[in-house]
């Protein structure tokens, strides 16, 4: 388990965290929304981490990408959580081509993954319906097979970055089993209602009316995409551990320099010893929360599949404990001014409250991780 930076790790970490401050700051999502931007990230951004490295960090080399693991990728989702930055990792580099990564065939690998590694191509996955939640195959959306052609039929929500993603992947019952299909955004019968979430990301309702699959549109082995989808969403929960640390620990340093310089009674109010318990005790929490992130993203490189999803959860359960503890915390340290639209610290609070339930919230992966561990 690898729980320091090496070396590699952190010139890579200096370069995103002087990348993110100097090009985009959390002040940005404010702009983005009231303009109602079309797109919702910066496009040039994008193309610049691309051609950093960064986007193709986790994908194989044969595919342009550098052939490093999900640590590296971490150091990256850290600083990008640091800036609340809405650019598509989640996906497309969490979702998108990790399916790809995992179930794709040499055909759609090769034409998907080096266009994604050069920032030109953005994915995005379609799983989640309304009674589904954390049951990720509890789903209605069904290929049916008519006069011998696969038809798509049904409805996802909360499908990110879908209004700008060139292809979908959609997760479909089919038969007695599940499979995962690659969706040309732009054939009939596929429409895209975009939505705005509470944190400012961007999300949006995909339905599929009577869609024609093509026959080489499916991902996977046939009738095991349930086995592929949760593979793919452990390795994005890792992903998304690390941005919420990011945005935690941020709001929690932000925190601490305003206990220092607000005065009350003629001292900082940081001197005050309830405030500084309560601080203390965030420290604590962080703490925990990066070991669990590190231990689960050494675990993605290098473990089995059956660590990773005991590891995965209990990272996913420590950070989401801790990312809203430290933005209620934020909130109420910062007093009236923590909770107005012109304050940062208020972004932080949202996108806590977003990230709890992504992918499931603490309950859940601390009864997923009881379970996986045989208690």
């Amino acid at each position: 388990m690898q729980l320091t930076l090496n070396e590699q790790q952190t010139l890579l970490k200096h370069s995103a965290s002087g990348l993110f401050r100097e090009r985009a700051q959390v002040g940005r999502i404010r702009a983005l929304r009231d303009t109602r931007d079309a797109t919702g990230f910066s496009r040039e951004l994008w193309s610049e981490m691309a051609q950093l490295g960064w986007v193709g960090l986790c994908l194989p080399e044969a595919y342009e990408g550098l052939g490093l693991g999900m640590t590296d990728l971490c150091v990256v989702l850290e600083e990008a959580g640091r800036q609340l930055a809405p650019e598509p990792w989640l996906s497309t580099v969490l979702l998108g081509a990790q399916a790809l990564v995992l179930g794709g065939d040499e055909a759609q690998k090769a034409r998907w993954l080096p266009a994604v590694a050069r920032g030109e191509a953005l994915l995005a996955l379609a799983y989640e319906e309304p009674k589904s939640r954390a049951e990720l195959g509890r789903v209605s959306t069904s290929a049916v097979r008519t006069s011998g052609a696969l038809r798509l039929h049904g409805e996802k929500l909360q499908v990110f970055d879908a209004h700008v993603a060139d292809a979908l992947l959609v997760f479909a019952r089919v038969d007695a089993g599940h499979s995962l299909f690659l969706v040309d955004r732009g054939q009939p019968g596929v429409s895209i209602e975009r939505q705005t979430r509470i944190d400012g990301r961007n999300a949006a309702i995909v339905r599929f009316d009577n869609v024609q699959l093509a026959p080489n549109a499916l991902v996977g082995e046939g009738g095991r995409g349930l086995e592929l989808l949760e593979a793919v969403i452990d390795r994005a929960t890792v992903g998304v551990c690390a941005e919420m640390l990011g945005g935690a620990t941020q709001a929690f340093e932000d925190t601490l320099d305003y206990l220092k310089t607000r005065t009350q009674f003629g001292v900082p109010i940081g001197s005050f010893q309830a405030l500084s318990h309560r601080a203390a005790r965030l420290y604590i929490e962080l703490a925990l929360a990066r070991s669990a992130v590190a231990a689960a993203a050494s675990c993605a490189d290098h473990g089995t599949r059956e660590d990773l999803a005991k590891l995965a959860s209990l990272a996913k359960a420590r950070s989401s404990d801790a990312f809203v503890h430290v933005a209620n915390e934020a909130v109420q340290m910062h007093g009236g001014i923590g909770v107005t639209d012109d304050f940062h610290i208020g972004f932080f609070f949202k996108r806590a409250r977003a990230a709890e339930v992504l992918f499931g919230d603490a309950t859940h992966h601390l009864r997923r991780w009881a379970l996986l561990s045989g208690y």
